[in-house]
């Protein structure tokens, strides 16, 4: 489980010295609760980021369990070091926006025929409760020849949960390489 510390102060001063230590500034927000401003080792977040297998994933901080997804991030424009992180606590009743990345699987038919896979929308936006939060959306990109695309319309939405994309809204697509 990933640990931070509590911030006692926001100003920039003190924002400055945790990044100089190594430190990544985050906020922890939810509906009905008071935001919770912290710092995670850089080098330790990113690794939980990575090693995650789920949307959502547990923090620690000031003894306390949050469940949570990661909302919004920052980077430097130069060296893409990420700067600011924010972290919103997936509540099981509670229903809310989310963005659930698109995931795909297989290889294309168009592939062979010198076609190249496009995402359109790494993401898809989303509106459920925290118990109903999917993972991703898999699509199997298989039958997908030269021209071919997979709208919104076209992904099966699990349920309880409602997609709020339009549905004419091309997800990817296999177009010809020029």
């Amino acid at each position: 489980m990933l640990e931070g510390i509590l911030r006692k102060s926001i100003d920039s001063k003190a924002t400055k010295a945790l990044r100089k230590d190594g430190y990544l500034i985050a906020n922890i927000y939810a509906k009905g609760m008071e935001n919770v401003h912290c710092a995670f080792k850089l080098n330790d977040f990113i690794k939980a980021v990575k090693a995650k297998d789920t949307l959502k994933f547990s923090v620690k901080v000031a003894g306390k369990i949050y469940e949570v997804v990661v909302a919004e991030y920052q980077k430097h424009p130069v060296t893409s070091v990420l700067k600011h992180v924010d972290l919103r606590v997936v509540l099981p009743n509670e229903v809310s926006k989310y963005y659930i990345p698109v995931v795909t699987t297989g290889v294309a038919k168009g592939l062979k025929n010198k076609g190249l896979i496009v995402h359109s929308k790494r993401r898809l936006l989303v509106k459920c409760a925290g118990k109903d939060l999917p993972n991703a959306f898999i699509v199997d990109v298989t039958p997908l020849d030269v021209g071919d695309s997979v709208l919104v319309r076209d992904i099966p939405v699990p349920a309880g949960v409602v997609m709020r994309e339009p549905e004419s809204v091309a997800v990817l697509g296999c177009v010809k390489a020029k």
